[in-house]
């Protein structure tokens, strides 16, 4: 059984004294070295890192290896630079470049560790790159570091195997146990007995390195043991046993192949996998992104088209969503967000599944459309924005719906998930933010972006690229989801027509306006119905909005589509005449806005309804009503329905009732009657009721992915703030005159006395030399700066700050020390 390990190569002493003069001792004195624009990139790649910025190469250094800092940056590495990350935690520290990559690619040749070349050595040199970009590997290829808190949380444990699947070396797993032991495993493996455990420990690793050496003691295996040993070779490598394992098993612990990692549980050592392995520490490598292909291609015109005509089908269902909202909208839960029972109703009301409209309520509430009320019964309903929204053309309310949905974090896809306390999550509720979802949603555009203009890609395509790009377990999951969700909003909303992106929507894509592009695509809105005698009206395109609002009143949407059909019932034709209009307003206008003659029975409803509508009359006696007809009342009268209405006769034409106003007309139209209510001088109220709205409010702010990336402006100074603090702090001073005084510590601020530290400030002044300072400003923030004293008067010293490069003022009072420097470094 042929398998290679790498191995550390034997540099000259010439070459290991060159290297350890020139290689960087420490990740500090790596940041060091870099030039302005990488240490740039550096913080461009980590953000976390500017908050607060650092005050010098060490703080940044320090802050770089912290262990919430190294954990983001795992988190949004690459699959392949993860896995080098990966292979370095197992391999040896430092570790040379040729042996990261037989890690990774396997040796080069046709043996047993070698791998056939998918990429991983021409991508090896990118991923390192990367990893060394954002400070978590450093050194030169000879002296490959990762930082200590990546290799504590990648490198193998106790209780948490690698995720390579190799376990812990033979050193890490015969830690504490008996000297006579490992002397029996020695024995046992071949090898001559030594005088100490150290020598013992390090002849066994010697022998599970040397590929010949390990082959022949394989070939002396039981053909059993071979299989124990192929169930643990890829992970996970720890194996139970029982107190009397079988032979197999005891012949592989016997010499070392198993070790003990507890009572009942043995472990693979790691020398032994990657033999097993042929040297290598990932079962699959995968160096390269794999491809987004396009599916389907459309003709892209096609594409917009199809766009176009769902974000028309988007603006009419946000519209009717928030006016369905705006006389009584559904209350706030005590907890926040809407109840199970008004998300189904609302559901009903726009003829859509549950989850889609929860997505048109979040988009509206994205967009600023809606909000709660904040009054005291607590409800939701439009802002004042949604009048505004609805007075602009069609294209440009689209663009704020969509510009609102690309950057939002609110998630609607989770609503009907419990949280972690086991409580449903509802649409408007507060746990709904998801500071990913912006990132995935720009990702999975920018992935159709790429494909030929108006191709569709494969569901699974994308989600096993964006599983490459963000490979840690739970961030890939919930991107996948978030995934599944941007493609299924984006085609409702007509981001997209036919899974491909439209022209509009790769113009939103690129922070470009997309009115230009969508407008010449929406319909003219028409101005006319088609009335036809089985009282419906079909209009044929989008209306204008006068014409909408009408026939909203005067008639029920019966179905929706490309051309919308109203039916009208008594109930809508009552609806109308209650809003103030009559009879003869109502036959002209449909007159001037039909195409077609107004139909007889559409007619002969008009009339009917308003021959009846107002001929009861009701007041507030509590209330009453009124009717010229007493043979009518008479019939109300006798009608067991009216039984709760408390209805009594005052005069041959006067009912008074015990019943409210509104409930008694409620219950006289249940009963078909058609009343009308009066005011109190006798004339017919006009029931219009006025529209609610939210006092002003602004549109929710999305909860950011951790701090925000820096901009060129931020990065330079920020750079230049580091730069400038690392002078100060590096900058070589001069010994004490007094040998007994303690000198300053690296990094820490100088200690003089009041009267010393005027003393050489003024005569460095008068001398025009730097001294080096530490400063506490009036936040209570330390610093140490590097100036040249050129006024000393009234507790103040001016001079020019070296490490801000300019000229300021320092409070006497607020410097605690202060150095001379050192006569090489003036």
């Amino acid at each position: 059984m042929e398998a290679t390990v790498p191995e550390l190569p034997e540099p000259s002493s010439a070459a290991v004294s060159a290297t350890a003069s020139s290689a960087p001792r420490s990740l500090a004195e790596a940041l060091r070295a870099r030039d302005d624009v990488s240490l740039g990139a550096l913080l461009h790649a980590r953000p976390d890192l500017l908050s607060p910025v650092p005050g010098d190469i060490t703080q940044l250094a320090t802050r770089a290896g912290t262990r919430a800092s190294v954990v983001r940056a795992l988190d949004r590495l690459d699959r392949f630079a993860l896995q080098t990350a990966e292979a370095l935690a197992v391999a040896p520290d430092p570790c040379p470049y040729p042996v990261l990559e037989s890690l990774l690619a396997g040796e080069h040749g046709s043996g047993s560790g070698s791998r056939e070349d998918n990429g991983a050595r021409a991508e090896l040199p990118r991923a390192l790159g990367t990893l060394r970009e954002q400070a978590l590997v450093w050194g030169d290829d000879e002296r490959l570091r990762l930082v200590r808190t990546a290799r504590e949380l990648l490198a193998p444990a106790a209780g948490r195997p690698s995720p390579t699947g190799l376990g812990p070396t033979v050193a890490e797993a015969t830690a504490g146990m008996s000297p006579t032991r490992i002397q029996e495993i020695v024995a046992a493996a071949g090898l001559p007995a030594t005088h100490d455990p150290v020598s013992a420990v390090t002849a066994l690793t010697g022998l599970f390195t040397d590929p010949e050496r390990m082959s022949a003691l394989l070939d002396e295996a039981p053909a059993e043991a071979h299989q124990v040993l192929g169930r643990l070779v890829w992970g996970p490598p720890y194996g139970e046993v029982t107190p009397n394992p079988t032979p197999p098993v005891r012949w592989l612990r016997d010499r070392g192949l198993l070790l003990p990692a507890s009572a009942r549980t043995v472990v693979l050592p790691r020398e032994v996998a990657l033999h097993l392995r042929g040297g290598l520490a990932h079962r699959v490598t995968e160096p390269l992104a794999p491809d987004v292909p396009a599916e389907r291609e459309h003709r892209p015109q096609l594409v917009d088209a199809n766009a176009a005509g769902q974000a028309l089908a988007a603006l009419a269902t946000v519209e009717e969503l928030v006016k369905s909202w705006e006389h009584a909208g559904p209350p706030v839960l005590r907890a926040g967000g809407l109840s199970v029972r008004d998300l189904k109703r609302t559901a009903a009301g726009l003829d859509t599944t549950e989850p889609v409209a929860a997505f048109w309520i979040e988009l509206a509430y994205a967009a600023g459309l809606l909000a709660s009320d904040g009054e005291a019964d607590e409800r939701y309903a439009p802002t004042p924005a949604f009048d505004d929204w609805v007075d602009l053309p069609p294209a440009e309310r689209w663009s704020a719906l969509a510009v609102a949905w690309l950057p939002a974090t609110r998630t609607a896809g989770l609503v009907g998930d419990q949280d972690s306390k086991g409580r449903t999550l509802s649409a408007l509720g507060p746990e709904l933010d998801r500071s990913a979802a912006p990132e995935v949603r720009r990702r999975v555009l920018e992935l159709l972006a790429a494909l030929p203009e108006g191709g569709s890609a494969r569901q699974d395509a994308l989600l096993a690229r964006l599983a490459w790009e963000r490979p840690v377990r739970g961030t890939s999951e919930l991107r996948a989801r978030l995934a599944q969700w941007t493609l299924t909003e984006a085609e409702v909303l007509g981001v997209t027509g036919r899974g491909a992106l439209a022209g509009h929507g790769r113009a939103l894509l690129e922070h470009r306006d997309p009115v230009p592009l969508l407008a010449p695509l929406f319909p003219e809105p028409v101005d006319h119905v088609l009335l036809q005698a089985d009282l419906t009206a079909v209009a044929p395109g989008p209306l204008r909005r006068e014409l909408g609002d009408v026939l909203a009143v005067l008639a029920d949407v019966e179905s929706k589509g490309g051309a919308t059909v109203y039916r009208f019932t008594p109930g809508s034709v009552r609806r109308a005449l209650d809003s103030g209009r009559t009879a003869s307003d109502l036959h002209a206008f449909l007159a001037e806005h039909s195409t077609t003659p107004v139909p007889q029975p559409l007619a002969y409803l008009i009339d009917d309804v308003a021959r009846r509508h107002g001929h009861l009359r009701v007041g507030a006696a509590s209330s009453y009503v009124r009717c010229d007809d007493d043979g009518m009342l008479n019939e109300i009268l006798a009608d067991r329905r009216s039984t709760g209405l408390g209805l009594r006769r005052l005069a041959p034409t006067v009912l008074a009732a015990q019943a409210e106003p509104g409930a008694l007309l409620d219950g006289l139209r249940a009963m078909g009657y058609a009343p009308a209510a009066e005011s109190l001088t006798g004339d017919v109220v006009v029931t219009r009721a006025d529209a609610h709205r939210t006092p002003a409010r602004s549109a929710p702010v999305p909860v950011p992915d951790g701090p925000p990336v820096p901009d060129e402006t931020l990065l330079g100074a920020a750079v230049r703030a580091i730069r400038a603090g690392d002078l100060a702090a590096t900058a070589v001073r001069k010994e004490p005159a007094d040998p007994a005084a303690p000198a300053a510590a690296p990094g820490e601020l100088p200690r003089t006395s009041a009267a010393e530290t005027l003393a050489t400030v003024q005569a460095a002044a008068l001398t025009g030399s730097a001294v080096w300072i530490g400063y506490v400003n009036a936040d209570g923030a330390a610093s140490q700066r590097v100036i040249a004293p050129v006024r000393v008067e009234g507790g103040f010293v001016t001079g020019y700050d070296h490490t801000a490069d300019k000229v300021r003022t320092y409070a006497l009072h607020r410097i605690t020390g202060v150095a001379e420097l050192a006569e090489e470094h003036l």
